[in-house]
Formats: structure tokens, C-alpha cells, sequence
């Protein structure tokens, strides 16, 4: 069976979230959004491809940067209102230099940095 980007569950935007997965690790890396094009584009290309809402534009991850996110697998949750890409990620995946975008944890009512900036020292 072929897959359709349009059979997606996409919201109000056009929009669909996509989870960014290190292949290797299992280590979620960000969440950015995708519309039915950039599905396409992703799946052609295997350079993935995401919808910036604030830009309005296809940004495709690392093109400036060069922090690149080739797609190796592709998922697609049971609702069909969520993808799961599977990368090999090229540098940090966090437009602050963190290799995640999930470097703040809320423990004991209280945010923690856990992942820090590569320069940034070990805490003591």
C-alpha cells in the first residue's frame, strides 16, 4: 500500500507535529511541525523538512546551520495526528547549541537544566 501525506490527520493549520529521534540513541531531540508538503519533501528528499509557523516558510533543518537531520526512518502514531522521524542528526538538534531541544526537567517544583551547552562546565 502507498502512503499519501493527505491521509494524515493534519490540525486547523494544516499542521501535524513531528517528533525528531536520534536513530541510534533513542534520544528525542525536538518537536517541530510539518504540513502536508513538507511531509512530501522529507520523504523525498531524506533531508527532513519542516513548516515554520513564524516564518511561514519550509525550513529544511541544517540548511543554514548545517546541523542536519537525515531522515532514516519515518513512523506514524495510531491517530495519524503525529509522526516519529528517526534521524541521524548532524550537531546539536537545538537552536541553542544543545544537542535536545528537552534540556529542562520541572523537579520537585523546580526547573533544572540537564542538558547543558557544550562549553558549558560540569556542575560541581
Amino acid at each position: 500500500m502507498s502512503f499519501d501525506p493527505a491521509s494524515l490527520t493534519y490540525d486547523d493549520a494544516g499542521l501535524i507535529p513531528a517528533i525528531a529521534q536520534d536513530a541510534s540513541s533513542g534520544e528525542v531531540l525536538m518537536m517541530a511541525w510539518m504540513n502536508k508538503e513538507a511531509v512530501a519533501k522529507t520523504l523525498e528528499t531524506g533531508q527532513v523538512t519542516y513548516w515554520s509557523r513564524s516564518r511561514q516558510e519550509f525550513w529544511i533543518k541544517g540548511a543554514t546551520s548545517g546541523h542536519t537531520q537525515t531522515l532514516l526512518d519515518f513512523r506514524v502514531d495510531c491517530d495519524r495526528d503525529c509522526l516519529l522521524l528517526e534521524v541521524e542528526q548532524v550537531g546539536p538538534a537545538c537552536h541553542t547549541g544543545r544537542r535536545t531541544c528537552f534540556y529542562t526537567a520541572v523537579q520537585d517544583g523546580a526547573e533544572i537544566e540537564v542538558v547543558k551547552l557544550p562549553e558549558d562546565p560540569p556542575s560541581a
